[in-house]
């Protein structure tokens, strides 16, 4: 479910953006990179709110879901990015192939910063709240 609200959240964005081929190759980047997170957010979740009260629950499923799914889909991008890019630049494992690889990630990860964090409202930060609420009413 997570997987595909974050999916849908991409789409109702980008349903008239640039072509049907984009819009389908962006919102299968979000779809991965929620299904990727949430096993991993809701570990992180239940680490964190161990033995805590419900309130705790909440928080660290909200702080541990929103930074795992944007690290995965954040990475997705930027490892996206990065191959686009890969045919310009120099060949592999020399110095400066290292630093195009690290400035190119970097800037990739800016522009998701910039350009792919608001394709998650409204519907994106509406389940992640349904999702932190679901983990605290489980952790009781």
């Amino acid at each position: 479910m997570w997987s595909f609200a974050m999916a849908a959240s991409a789409f109702l964005n980008l349903h008239d953006w640039e072509t049907p081929g984009k819009v389908r190759f962006v919102v299968l980047l979000y779809a991965l990179g929620g299904a990727l997170a949430f096993p991993v957010g809701l570990t992180l979740a239940g680490l964190v709110s161990r033995g805590r009260h419900w309130e705790t629950a909440l928080a660290a499923a909200f702080v541990c879901l929103l930074g795992a799914t944007l690290a995965f889909t954040g990475g997705l991008f930027a490892l996206q990015y990065r191959s686009y890019y890969a045919e310009w630049h120099a060949p592999a494992f020399t110095l400066t192939w290292a630093f195009e690889f690290v400035f190119t990630m970097l800037t990739a990860l800016y522009q998701f910063v910039v350009l792919g964090v608001r394709l998650y409202f409204p519907l994106g930060f509406a389940a992640l709240v349904a999702a932190s609420v679901w983990f605290a009413r489980l952790r009781r």
